[in-house]
């Protein structure tokens, strides 16, 4: 058993290996260990201002002393796997021999749609895991990612983002879960559990605030109230911390009320160790220390910014060392920074870094082969881009007839149509890096919706044509493919987004947008193919939600619309799987779908004066309200009861009856939402308690039990405690937030009572059972 020592510098309690290691370090290699190298940082934009903050240092200079990080080794440039792996291990084996302590690196990279790496499975994006509502799915996802990051000598991740959606113009967005805070929670910690039970230590993104920037506007000012921070945007990150047990954490480069979270002990220190007694690593988001001086001008030199953000409790600088190397060495050389700081993050990192097993001796060897898309990937690709699906509308036009009924002509048209590409999120590796790289294969098998459609009903005849560009205004090419569509049988018009970063697309980080119109021309190119009189089904590829509202009915409206949140490498035979019926429809909206940009910011998440009311002409009612999500069949749910009365600080019981009514299998959410009928500060309208997928044949019917801790309804009141009141709730199940189908009401008895971090009920409701029968 090793000897455990509690530090007097503000360092955690450290084991006696990492005490002896500090005791020993010069402030060179004490500084070396809290910051990255960017090995293969090129021209690419892969990050903000990358270009303008690339380092002139030399990696052996960088390396003289030890690293902490090295930064993205396989997701930078194409490289091929197998050859980098034994690079690398080469390279963790110099660190051992040839620096003076041996301390090897620690890698990290990218992993928010799989690893981004070249070769690697592609999954689908976050903004698909909130409308799958499938968190078990999404940890088999992580524990999969987390299984090719180890075999290539990777440690930590670089995912998930928690940060709970505010406004759709964020470029962002495909990035995100959901705009529920439970939903991010629950299942933002179930990818954080996969990715730590296969030894990869996650990092949660982007703390905190990013999400609600001015006019949903990348790195703009966040002004937000104590409740909002509190009840909606920090849920989730303590979820993943006190029931993931995440490792890792990472700032968002956001202003809160004019500070910048990088420099904010408040945040880093206060909330996340004393509060949530969090004890992992937090690292900086890329430059975000420098952006301190450059950005923010809250700091004078990068001298200023490095002390700014150390004492706020960032352990470590990545992608490189800008701030914490020279410049802060001087700050502590002349006593302006107090070298205890230094201490405290070093005890962090190289506490980290023994929990991972690299301050142990290492005989391994570098893999001799390796698949990063195996069936395993594939498998789980599959099933969670299936279960993403959302069918917004249908007239019955959907499935489509198969075998010997199906259509015998098909049009696939439209500008996603034979994209692979328009499947895949902005940081998936082929849009994130390989966009820079043209003519570099990608490295695996991703079918477009086009060529999984001609597999899929390989009888009839599929035509193509693109029609017109997801950017740009160029309709020269309307009339060709509105006659492809007059010739066939069902067009499947695929139009939507195209992400990339910085300006290169539609969506992702950095293409915010001031319009929720699809972008270019793409309305008009629909609604001149609706105009040919042949049977529409729209096809949404996107990274965020679109004003769909001409879409949904009407005369002129496409005969059925499908949401498809970037699905991944599977996306595109999940795609024709759900058209055929081969796959029933199943996904819900993690996201209003909005009416016009003018309505927004909107949650549904809002008090009733933040909804339509007679006192303004302005109407905010979605186009489609959150949790919305059709089936081939129908459910019905009834029968809800719960306690009648529970003490504030217990739990109570909600059963509901779920049935389905219609012809064929399917699979519901079943919904619980919940509100408090009188309470001491305004609160939303409507509120996700708990939710769980049933999947039943026809006819069959099943009694779904929860066990909800009453913290679920809890509140910051006005003194700044969360607390749950006492009082009347009135609950509802039904096929999305607005839908009342069946209701009940429980009283919480007693004094008000305060939630703290001991309390073991603080965030999640479980399914205590779910008994099914036939009818």
């Amino acid at each position: 058993m090793r000897t455990v020592y509690t530090t007097t510098s503000g360092a955690p309690a450290a084991s006696a290996l990492v005490r002896a290691l500090i005791d020993q370090m010069t402030l060179e290699e004490k500084l070396a260990q809290l910051v990255g190298f960017w090995v293969d940082q090129g021209d690419e934009v892969v990050a903000p201002m990358a270009g303008e903050m690339a380092t002139s240092t030399r990696y052996e200079d960088a390396t003289e002393h030890g690293i902490g990080h090295l930064t993205r080794v396989y997701g930078t440039r194409p490289v091929e796997p197998l050859a980098r792996a034994e690079w690398l291990w080469n390279e963790q084996r110099r660190l051992r021999e040839e620096t003076r302590l041996g301390i090897p690196a620690l890698v990290h990279e990218e992993c928010l749609t799989g690893l981004a790496a070249w070769k690697a499975a592609t999954f689908p994006t976050p903004l698909a895991w909130g409308a799958a509502f499938d968190p078990d799915l999404v940890e088999r996802m992580g524990t999969a990612i987390g299984r090719s990051m180890r075999e290539l000598g990777v440690h930590q991740g670089l995912a998930p983002v928690l940060d709970v959606i505010r406004d759709p113009r964020w470029g962002r967005v495909d990035e995100c879960i959901a705009e529920d805070p439970y939903v991010v929670g629950t299942i933002g910690t179930a990818y954080v559990r996969g990715l730590q039970d296969a030894g990869i230590h996650a990092t949660l993104k982007h703390f905190v605030g990013y999400s609600a920037s001015q006019s949903g506007r990348n790195h703009a000012p966040v002004h937000v109230g104590i409740r909002e921070l509190e009840d909606v945007l920090l849920p989730p990150f303590e979820m993943a911390i006190r029931d993931g047990g995440v490792r890792s954490i990472m700032n968002s480069y956001a202003e809160i009320d004019g500070i910048p979270v990088a420099s904010a002990p408040e945040f880093l220190t206060g909330i996340l160790r004393d509060r949530w007694g969090f004890d992992g690593v937090v690292v900086a988001d890329y430059f975000a220390i420098a952006f301190l001086q450059t950005m923010h001008r809250v700091a004078e030199d990068k001298g200023a910014a490095a002390h700014l953000a150390l004492s706020a409790g960032i352990d470590v600088e990545l992608p490189s060392g800008d701030t914490y190397g020279a410049a802060l060495a001087e700050r502590v050389r002349d006593g302006r920074t107090d070298l205890a700081l230094v201490d405290r993050a070093v005890a962090r990192v190289l506490a980290q870094k023994e929990a991972l097993g690299l301050l142990d001796d290492d005989q391994s060897s570098a893999p001799t082969s390796i698949n990063l898309d195996d069936a395993e990937h594939r498998g789980v690709a599959r099933e969670l881009a299936e279960r993403s699906l959302v069918l917004l509308t249908n007239d019955g036009a959907l499935p489509l007839a198969s075998g010997d009924s199906a259509p015998a002509r098909i049009a696939v048209i439209g500008p996603n149509a034979d994209s692979p590409e328009a499947l895949m999120g902005c940081y998936s590796f082929a849009n994130h890096v390989l966009a820079h790289h043209p003519g570099t294969p990608l490295g695996f098998e991703i079918p477009s919706v086009r060529d999984a459609m001609a597999a899929e009903f390989d009888r009839s005849v599929v035509l193509t044509a693109d029609g017109c560009d997801v950017e740009g205004d160029d309709r020269s090419r309307f009339d060709a493919a509105a006659t492809v569509a007059r010739d066939a049988d069902v067009a499947i018009v695929v139009v939507g987004d195209r992400a990339g970063l910085f300006g290169r697309g539609t969506v992702g980080e950095g293409n915010d947008v001031e319009s929720l119109e699809l972008p270019g021309v793409q309305r008009e190119f629909v609604e001149r193919v609706v105009a040919s009189g042949t049977p529409v089904v729209l096809v949404v590829l996107s990274g965020r939600p679109y004003a769909l509202d001409w879409a949904l009915s009407g005369t002129s409206a496409p005969a059925a619309v499908v949401q498809a949140f970037f699905p991944g490498e599977e996306g595109g035979r999940a795609l024709a799987r759900v058209l055929s019926g081969a796959v029933a429809p199943s996904g819900h909206l993690p996201v209003s779908l909005p009416r016009s940009a003018g309505a927004q910011p909107y949650s549904y998440l809002h008090p009733f004066l933040g909804g339509p009311n007679e006192i303004t002409s302005a109407d905010s009612t979605p186009a489609l309200p959150f949790g919305h999500g059709l089936s081939y069949t129908t459910f019905e749910h009834s029968e809800l009861c719960t306690t009648e009365e529970t003490n504030t600080g217990s739990v109570f019981t909600v059963e509901v009856k779920v049935k389905n009514t219609g012809e064929r299998a399917g699979t519901d959410l079943v919904q619980l939402y919940g509100r408090d009928v009188v309470a001491s500060v305004t609160r939303p309208v409507a509120q996700l308690i708990a939710y769980r997928r049933v999947e039943l044949d026809a006819g069959e019917e099943a009694f779904i039990r929860f066990e909800v801790p009453t913290a679920r309804m809890s509140l910051t009141n006005r003194r700044g405690e969360r607390v749950v009141e006492a009082g009347d709730i009135e609950l509802w199940v039904g096929s999305s937030c607005a839908d009342q189908e069946t209701s009940a009401q429980v009283r919480f008895v007693g004094a008000d009572h305060s939630v703290t971090s001991d309390d073991p009920r603080v965030v999640r409701a479980t399914v205590q059972s779910a008994e099914v029968s036939v009818q």
